[in-house]
């Protein structure tokens, strides 16, 4: 018979992968929604839904932790899973708020989405590598996205100029700038759960 550990480890296993799929859906689905101008349900219904599975993640953890007493591999996993939860809930978080612009600022159709476009895909291709990371438990692809991190932050400070130099209308140039910077708080979340999962596999944690 397996141990009630190991029940619980797949249990949590099998919770974060559901995490992680849902995650990745959600913020394509905002990002798709911005891109067409229109509100998404969907985008509020499965940010609901990450925050839900996050909590049974966190209390999960904490019951192994308490129960079990969990060493080595183990509690590496289960320590990083608390991280990595939160940063698929943030995910969720954040693309409710790319749908929210929409609420705020209306019809955005004649705006030029040229430059969050190309930070949307950006940032989609690290929450992808991300995902298929934590999946595979694969440090080598985990260690590529960090360096990514760096182009969304580039973007978003340009912006950010253009937007303080008076480019642009006024609209469009705020809205792309809360985008962006949204878009910013995902690569950055999708950096940490690399961190984590390196840290899953190698017990070695990333320093400031």
């Amino acid at each position: 018979m397996p141990r009630l550990m190991d029940i619980g480890m797949e249990r949590l296993n099998s919770l974060m992968l559901e995490m992680a799929n849902l995650s990745e859906n959600t913020v394509a689905a905002a990002i798709d929604a911005y891109q067409k101008g229109r509100k998404s349900k969907q985008v509020d219904e499965w940010a609901s839904q990450l925050r839900s599975l996050h909590k049974q993640v966190s209390d999960l953890c904490l019951e192994l932790l308490a129960r079990y007493q969990p060493v080595a591999s183990d509690l590496r996993f289960i320590k990083a899973c608390l991280e990595i939860s939160y940063g698929f809930f943030r995910y969720g978080r954040y693309a409710h708020d790319i749908v929210e612009v929409l609420d705020v600022f209306g019809d955005l159709s004649k705006c030029d989405h040229s430059q969050v476009n190309i930070t949307a895909r950006k940032t989609q291709q690290m929450i992808s590598m991300s995902v298929d990371a934590f999946t595979r438990r694969d440090i080598e692809l985990a260690k590529q996205i960090p360096a990514m991190d760096d182009t969304i932050d580039d973007n978003y400070r340009r912006n950010l100029m253009h937007v303080l130099e008076g480019g642009g209308e006024l609209k469009c140039s705020l809205s792309a700038t809360l985008i962006l910077r949204y878009l910013e708080r995902i690569a950055d979340h999708a950096t940490y759960i690399a961190e984590s999962i390196v840290y899953i596999s190698s017990g070695v944690e990333s320093t400031p």
